[in-house]
């Protein structure tokens, strides 16, 4: 049975557009939020100081283009990825993973660690000494590793004295009406109840695992419509309490029944309901969907560009990724959801000098020619000190977005396909022109 989550910390009452045109007169400020020594926001959510940029160590086919090897290469890489600026990296799904299956798409699946057959970590990706040195050598870069962790399902097919769950003994959603409190993955036949005591237990000790012989600083929950949110905080609480952590809802509102209240909420209130009752930052989907759907002035209605320093401070921004966007090697990968390639550029501009916890996508940084202009972004975000929760506020009467985010040792002015001239249409005092790109359509100033 799904779960219906109701609203805790925020009202509902007030959407973003109204807001976003009261914050514009007032101006926003980022006062409301500030990290504890525990690594927590303010409202309790684990963001470790909400200064983290975030590189995705990983694409769709990297268990084809680089099999076996992937860790050597990300421990070889170590040194490059502190360089340019990334504080922490998404670890693919550590465990064993066997599968082999075709999606309708023709696209190819198996052992990319979504289907995982048990908790060994001799995977496609390498072998378990490979993973601990590839962790432990960014780690002691400064990086922080979180790693993806896949709770809803696996491969059933597969069983071992170390994973054994029998049917009919309530491990599985398939085993009663009631036992499970998500959607299912495909048909629900391979998804946990992970509210069985055992298989709580399964993944609250497998991350005290992660913990302790892994090097994780934090961890990432896969398809966290699957469980329930109070489910992560759970294990949060019982094995990295003060580590970062980040879920992927990937559902819009029209997919909630229409008896749910989420079916009539924005976006960004079904995100910040998840964050409310798993105290984890959130992956921005109000985001992406604008990116995807809008014009680049909706880009302002992402999680990130909300008035309020809570809400902006949970939000996980990016561009593309593993399911949403294009991956070296057959096929193109799954590009579920892929922006067009003319907004790429800009909408890293967007992320990297807005509010949220910005995350890159690997083959953007390293496969296809990105990485001085990304790298850049990255100089400029943490020498104005922009963190997650940073003011910001949009400007009108331009086309295109224009904003500005005020940075704990700066302001950042962006304007993104936009015929804005100057900074002295908005604001006062001295600012130099620090990207000027694409003739024009991405330019940023620092004051």
């Amino acid at each position: 049975m799904l779960k219906v989550h109701r609203p805790t910390r925020i009202s509902l009452v007030i959407r973003h557009a109204a807001a976003c045109a009261a914050a514009a007169v007032l101006g926003v400020s980022a006062s409301a939020a500030s990290a504890d020594t525990s690594g927590k926001s303010g409202s309790g959510v684990r963001f470790h100081g909400g200064d983290e940029i975030i590189l995705q160590g990983f694409h769709w086919n990297v268990v084809r283009t680089a099999e076996n090897n992937w860790y050597n290469i990300l421990q070889s890489k170590a040194q490059q990825i502190s360089d340019d600026g990334f504080t922490a990296i998404w670890m693919p799904a550590p465990w064993r993973d066997n599968s082999s299956w075709q999606a309708s798409s023709d696209t190819r699946f198996g052992g990319e660690g979504y289907f995982w057959a048990d908790m060994n970590k001799n995977s496609r990706y390498g072998d378990d000494g490979q993973l601990k040195q590839a962790a432990s050598a960014l780690k002691n870069k400064g990086v922080k590793v979180i790693y993806d962790i896949v709770p809803n399902h696996h491969d059933r097919g597969h069983t071992n004295d170390s994973l054994n769950y029998p049917s009919g003994q309530g491990y599985y959603r398939s085993d009663c009406s009631s036992c499970d409190d998500g959607d299912p993955f495909m048909d629900g036949g391979s998804d946990f109840s992970t509210a069985h005591p055992d298989v709580y237990n399964l993944f609250k000790n497998e991350l005290v695992n992660l913990k302790t012989n892994y090097s994780a600083g934090g961890f990432r929950f896969d398809f966290v419509r699957g469980y329930a949110p109070e489910r992560i905080n759970a294990w949060m609480s019982a094995s990295l309490d003060s580590g970062y952590c980040v879920g992927e809802l990937w559902k819009g509102p029209s997919e909630f029944p229409s008896w749910d209240w989420r079916h009539n909420a924005s976006w960004q209130e079904i995100l910040k309901d998840f964050t409310d009752n798993s105290d984890c930052s959130v992956f921005d989907f109000a985001l992406k969907e604008r990116m995807q759907n809008g014009s680049i002035s909706d880009w302002r209605y992402g999680l990130n560009g909300n008035p309020s320093a809570q809400w902006r401070e949970v939000a996980v921004t990016f561009v593309d990724n593993h399911d949403t966007g294009y991956s070296p090697g057959p096929l193109g990968g799954q590009h579920h959801w892929a922006l067009p390639d003319w907004k790429r550029k800009m909408a890293y501009a967007y992320i990297l000098s807005s509010p949220g916890t910005p995350v890159v996508y690997w083959p953007h940084m390293y496969d296809w020619g990105m990485r001085g202009f990304i790298r850049n972004l990255i100089q400029l975000r943490k020498s104005a000190g922009v963190k997650a929760y940073s003011g910001v506020q949009f400007h009108d009467g331009f086309s295109g977005l224009v904003g500005t985010t005020s940075g704990s040792n700066g302001k950042l002015l962006f304007a993104i396909d936009s015929n804005f001239n100057s900074p002295n249409q908005v604001a006062g005092g001295s600012w130099s022109l620090a990207v000027n790109e694409d003739n024009g359509r991405i330019r940023i100033w620092r004051q």
